[in-house]
């Protein structure tokens, strides 16, 4: 047994052993700092307060690899960019779907500007009485000449041969 004890002594006694200790502890800090600027980094682009990005980076710091991994468990799934797109993306869709309109009898999508219903042919809008302007359902009152609204549909649009089947010729 002290043949053993005696072996391992001089191995670590040795100037090889303590060369390879001073090796390791290098990469270990190095790979620490690496990951303290790994945490600085990522909550940069993840998190958008100051104060949070450097309680990230002091706890990544305090703490060797507990504090990065604590930071990579309670960081924000998406990054900032990623955030501001898809807001940026429902903003464009919020905005199409205002412009856009839905039939009230079949349900279609159709246009502001459309006077009638291009699937199923209801009548969306009146015209005026007097200029002949296409009006909103539920103008009382034309808005271009002033005239007191009647009701004057626009008559919907037909295809002739379907006009011809009903009316027999």
């Amino acid at each position: 047994m002290d043949n053993l004890f005696g072996t391992i002594n001089s191995i670590i006694g040795s100037p090889y052993w303590m060369v390879a200790l001073y090796i390791f502890t290098f990469c270990v800090g190095v790979l620490w700092l690496a990951l303290v600027f790994w945490t600085f980094k990522d909550a940069r682009k993840r998190i958008d307060d100051p104060i949070i990005i450097g309680v990230s980076v002091l706890t990544s710091l305090v703490l060797p690899f507990m504090g990065t991994l604590v930071y990579a468990i309670l960081r924000p799934a998406e990054y900032l960019d990623e955030v501001r797109e898809r807001d940026l993306e429902m903003r464009s869709m919020e905005q199409e779907l205002q412009s856009l309109r839905a039939c009230p009898s079949c349900g279609e999508v159709v246009r502001p500007d459309f006077v009638a219903c291009p699937t199923c042919r209801r009548q969306l809008r009146m015209a005026c009485p007097n200029c002949d302007r296409v009006l909103e359902p539920n103008w009382k009152l034309c808005p271009y000449c002033g005239q007191d609204v009647k009701v004057k549909r626009v008559p919907p649009p037909f295809d002739e041969p379907t006009e011809l089947l009903t009316t027999g010729r």
